[in-house]
């Protein structure tokens, strides 16, 4: 069992350098407190101020996230660990005292008249000018000095709270299958195997367990999208989906030209799914336990070793950086690769800036399914390790393109795997891609479809699991219309994701869509430009943390308010599907 290290955020604790980090971030936020109160009550000396506050910000900003995520680290793979627990309530109760300094700044920066001169006059400014522009133009969108410090708080004990409910609860829940009890991710990563009855069996159970935690998770679910409703009508957001809009920074305009798009190309998935139902001896619709059955053979099921190998030697096909990047995710311990009780499930890539580590928790299981996964998160570690070479401020990137990088490294990894593969190798190396493709596009607009619904009714009336689940089947049949089997779908699809739980990221589904179509446009120019690309891609990435998802697709000649665009990625797993079509006739 090989499990990461955090020795280079902290040893424990109980570590005098986790102690003594406590003490720092409670004095920086006081100096930066003090300091906010007493200057921004006018605009004289505003060069100087803007300087000095976004220092000392940083500066703060680096220690309280590397002792944030030292317990958010540590909790994801411990839950009931009570020292985590204890931490991380502390650190958010920390965070949540920047929330008066950052108020004042974000409302005094746009009484600035000449920030424009300003921010050409000085370079160490200029570098951080799309995050000023932004703050200036948020400006209507914060409530009062003593609002915001209140919701900073009660988040605490609202939904950042609901949320760690949703995972403990999930994480710690005993499946009882074939006579014995394993985690929720353990049967989950049994809908691969290669055995229907297993697959059958491991749905059944997955079923059976949810209800035991249903009705608390549903609590936390509401308690979320309660929670944003509220806020988004408070700051004057017409909906939670235009703030997550907004807080993407992206149009729209472009939202909608994705979504138009994924819901013209439904059809030809449909007939991707009626293929493998037939494949798999089903009549009709495909039944939702056998949705990520493998179909085709491979003989290969990888060791971590193995997996990593392989992923080195694919990652090495874009540049010699992208390999390297793995090979030191993998040397220096940065992945906790298998399950285990209290680890939570699936996957994802804690990209850590003051360090200029990232950090990977996934599920592996050996299938080539968690070969993509590792290749996945270790695309977001490399946007990471792009982004490291940017001060703190324009570290943040988005939703959108946050996904990104990770899907441009699973059509790597995928890609290379076709070439050399004999036919029912590349059939089941194309039913994989077209899995995720599916899950990325089908399941992602069922997910949309839901959430948007979550919202609507949220606003007048609490959701208990039946209404919830009823929700979701009727979300997952606008999406999948005839290809899914309606005896066999999944109603509980809202309680195991834990995108659904995040009061300050609603939405969190349309970006993986956008990331897979955004990222198969940039591999088809990779593929034409060749090595000359891979510059443009790295700024690309560099970008993303300052600029909207649209001026960075101007990077690489992209217009992402055309749905011909998102048609010409589409086309490209039309192009897959096709050809999976033509090989199982």
């Amino acid at each position: 069992m090989k499990k990461w290290s955090l020795d280079a955020l902290y040893t424990s604790f109980e570590s005098k350098e986790f102690q003594d980090s406590l003490v720092q971030i409670e004095t920086l936020i006081t100096e930066l407190t003090e300091f906010a109160v007493k200057e921004f009550n006018d605009t004289s000396n505003a060069l100087s101020k803007l300087k000095t506050y976004l220092n000392k910000s940083e500066v703060l900003r680096i220690v309280l996230s590397k002792s944030y995520v030292f317990c958010m680290l540590t909790i994801s793979t411990d839950a009931m660990n009570e020292e985590a627990r204890k931490y991380t309530n502390k650190m958010q109760m920390l965070s949540s005292k920047t929330t008066l300094a950052s108020t004042k700044f974000q409302k005094w920066v746009p009484t600035i008249e000449n920030l424009d001169e300003l921010i050409e006059q000085d370079e160490e400014i200029k570098e951080v000018e799309f995050f000023l522009k932004r703050i200036s133009n948020g400006a209507k969108y914060l409530l009062s000095d003593a609002e915001e410090i209140v919701i900073s708080k009660l988040t605490q004990t609202g939904s950042s709270a609901w949320s760690q409910l949703q995972g403990e609860l999930t994480s710690t829940l005993k499946v009882d299958y074939d006579g014995k009890e394993i985690t929720l991710s353990e049967v989950r990563n049994l809908s691969s195997d290669k055995s229907q009855e297993v697959r059958k069996k491991a749905y059944e159970a997955e079923l059976a367990a949810y209800p035991k935690i249903a009705q608390s998770i549903a609590y936390a679910l509401n308690g979320v999208k309660g929670e944003v409703n509220q806020m988004c009508e408070m700051r004057g957001f017409e909906s939670a989906l235009d703030q997550a809009v907004y807080n993407s920074r992206m149009e729209r305009s472009t939202l909608d030209a994705l979504i138009s798009s994924m819901k013209d190309y439904l059809p030809k998935f449909h007939e991707y799914l009626k293929r493998k139902a037939t494949l798999l001896g089903h009549e009709g619709g495909l039944p939702y336990y056998d949705m990520f059955a493998p179909v085709g053979s491979s003989s290969k099921e990888f060791t971590i070793d193995e997996a990593m190998n392989y992923i080195f030697d694919n990652f090495k096909t874009f540049s010699d950086g992208l390999e390297g990047l793995a090979k030191r995710a993998y040397d220096e311990e940065w992945i906790d690769f298998t399950s285990r009780p209290g680890k939570r499930g699936g996957a994802f890539c804690a990209n850590i800036h003051p360090i200029k580590q990232s950090r990977i928790l996934t599920n592996f299981s050996g299938s080539f399914s968690s070969v993509i996964t590792l290749a996945h998160e270790l695309g977001h570690a490399y946007h990471g390790d792009q982004i490291f070479a940017e001060r703190i401020t324009n570290s943040s990137y988005t939703m959108p393109v946050a996904e990104t990088a990770s899907t441009f490294c699973e059509t790597i990894v995928k890609n290379a795997a076709l070439k050399d593969a004999d036919t029912d190798e590349k059939i089941f190396i194309l039913e994989q891609s077209l899995k995720g493709s599916t899950q990325v596009i089908v399941d992602i607009l069922s997910r949309f479809i839901f959430e948007s619904d979550v919202f609507e009714a949220r606003k007048t009336t609490p959701l208990n699991p039946r209404m919830l689940n009823e929700m979701m089947i009727k979300a997952q049949k606008e999406a999948y219309g005839d290809s899914m089997d309606e005896d066999f779908m999944m109603p509980y699809a809202w309680l195991n994701k834990s995108h659904y739980y995040r009061g300050s990221l609603s939405f969190y589904n349309f970006p993986y869509a956008f990331g897979l179509l955004f990222a198969k446009g940039i591999y088809a120019e990779f593929i034409k430009q060749g090595a000359p690309f891979v510059d443009k891609v790295n700024l690309l990435l560099r970008k993303t943390g300052q600029m909207t998802v649209e001026d960075v697709a101007s990077l690489v000649g992209i217009d992402l308010s055309s749905k011909e665009f998102w048609n010409s990625s589409l086309d490209v797993i039309v192009g897959e599907i096709d050809l999976f079509l033509e090989l199982t006739k």
